[in-house]
Formats: structure tokens, sequence, C-alpha cells
């Protein structure tokens, strides 16, 4: 009969590429580990690792096996990591990645909602504005804002967030308010330095694209709002940056008549992952703290076209 902690010493020790590094992972004497991998050779007859002093590799059996042995492991863990959200006992380690102005504003305080209902469930959270790649970053899930176009990849989505055209008062009484395409040309931008330097607005016809020239580029959304507020020019923010500064008046939205490019915040991670569950509680969780429509969406009418700003 083939056992379970057979495959799981198996696919350790493949995946650490020894039997000594195997046992290390899984805790264990480096004697158990060859029992259990001897053991599964004789349920299964077919040799799945060639054994010498310098390294181990596997066999044609082994290449054929692994695979599956990978599956069964990942379905197992799934199957437990099911039973246990039925019982609202999920546990385990959680490692995510996020941007840091999403994470700071937003996605920290929704996380201690989400603890305090699996206090189990050891979540590990790296801000970065750099993009990471969900697949192969080493992260359980990745949260994203804007588009994912990756089929490696399984996408929950937590909210929508549309990006709005924003300013200082001061700046727009210094330089003037556009109200058309045209005359936002000429004004100074201050642009996301990991998109490409442009804005972007739905017409009936198709995109209609500005290029601003920069005042100022820069890889978060927080240090772009401030600069903003400084009255260094027009920005174009997800709605998540700037609900309070436009309810406040720090920041007032400049209207142009068009919609800008919109964008939805999802947790991506790769398929068959283990801690889908896991994921998918997460993703429920954030869902009901952002809310539908997200809180942030929450904001003060744009005067009428012609009155003060």
């Amino acid at each position: 009969m083939i056992k379970l902690d057979g495959i799981v010493a198996f696919a350790a020790t493949v995946d650490a590429g020894s039997i000594s590094a195997a046992a290390r992972r899984l805790g264990l004497a480096k004697s158990v580990v060859s029992e259990r991998l001897a053991e599964l050779e004789r349920a299964l007859g077919a040799t799945l690792i060639q054994r010498s002093t310098r390294k181990l590799s596997l066999t044609n059996s082994g290449e054929t096996f692994l695979p599956r042995a990978q599956r069964i492991l990942r379905e197992t863990e799934e199957a437990s990591a099911e039973l246990a959200a039925q019982s609202g006992k999920l546990a385990g380690p959680l490692r995510l990645s996020a941007p840091v102005g999403f994470g700071i504003l937003h996605l920290g305080p929704a996380l201690a909602t989400f603890l305090r209902d699996y206090p189990q469930i050891e979540v590990s959270l790296e801000l970065d504005d750099r993009f990471v790649d969900a697949a192969t970053g080493g992260f359980d899930a990745v949260l994203r804002h804007g588009s994912i176009g990756d089929g490696r990849l399984i996408a929950r989505q937590l909210a929508r967030s549309r990006r709005l055209l924003v300013a200082s008062p001061d700046y727009l009484a210094r330089m003037g308010t556009p109200s058309s395409l045209a005359q936002l040309e000429g004004h100074k931008g201050i642009l996301y330095a990991n998109r490409t330097g442009d804005w972007r607005f739905v017409t009936p016809t198709g995109w209609s694209v500005i290029r601003p020239k920069a005042a100022l580029r820069v890889n978060n959304g927080l240090v772009m709002r401030d600069a903003v507020a400084a009255g260094l020019g027009i920005a174009m923010l997800p709605s998540f940056f700037v609900h309070e500064a436009l309810t406040e008046g720090s920041l007032v939205e400049v209207d142009i008549g068009l919609e800008a490019e919109g964008a939805e915040l999802f947790l991506a991670y790769p398929r068959d992952h283990g801690a889908a569950t896991k994921i998918r509680a997460l993703a429920d969780s954030l869902r009901r703290s952002f809310g539908d429509p997200p809180y942030w969406e929450n904001r003060p009418a744009l005067p009428a076209r012609g009155d003060a700003v």
C-alpha cells in the first residue's frame, strides 16, 4: 500500500536535493526519510531515485511519478484546508506581497479583521512597489492594481478602483484648470515610474492618450499624492489614494469630460497552489472590509462646470 508519508519524503527529497536536506526540512531523522523512500519504492515496484555518494538523480520512473506525487500533495493539502475552512480553523503560513501605499492605507487595517477571524493563520506581508511575479516570486499571493494577463495565475477580484486626475487648488489657481485633452497637454504631470508615462482616457472611438511633461517621476503613490498637494503638477492616481484628500479639499478632481482608465484590485496566485483555500478566505474577508462599492469611492460631487474650484 502506498503511504502518504512516503510521497511526502519523495517530493521533499527531490525539492531539497538530498535526503539529509529533506530530513532537516521535514524535522525527521535521515534514516526515517530513507526508509520512507524505500517503502514507497517497494510499494510502487520501481526505483524512483538513483542514489550516489555525490548526488541524487531521478530515474525514468521517478520523472514519471514526480508530477503525480506533487499533485497528490497539493490536492491533499487543499482538501485539508477546505475542511479546516468549514470548521473555521484555517491555519498555517500565508506570505503576501502588496504595494506600499495601498498596504499602509487600506490593507493593514483589513488584515487585522482577517487575522481576528482566522487567528491560526500566520501572515507575512512584504510591501514593495516593484513588480512582483506571483508565479515565481516566492509568495503565496500578490495584491495588484491593474490587469493580470497571465495564464499561469488565478485572480480573485477584491474591488474596483477608478483613476482620477487630481491637482491642488493652489496649482489650478496659478496654472489654470484644464477642461479638455488639448488643455491638459500643457500641464506638468506627477508620473508613476513603474508605468508608462501616459494618461489614458475612454472616448467614444477608443482610447485617447496624453503624455504629459514630467515634473516628477516616482514609484510610490503616496509620494505622488503629496507632490500634487504641494502644487507641483497634476497626477492620475487611484481613488484609494486620494479619497480623503478630496473630501478634505487639499486636492480637487480635474474634470476634462472624459473617464480615465480604471483598474481592478485583485489577489493573484499560481494555479494549483496549495494555499488556495486560505487565499480565497482572505479575498472574501478583504472584499467585506473594502465594501461594494469600496469605501474609497465615496467622495463629494464635482463642482459644476464654470464654478470656482
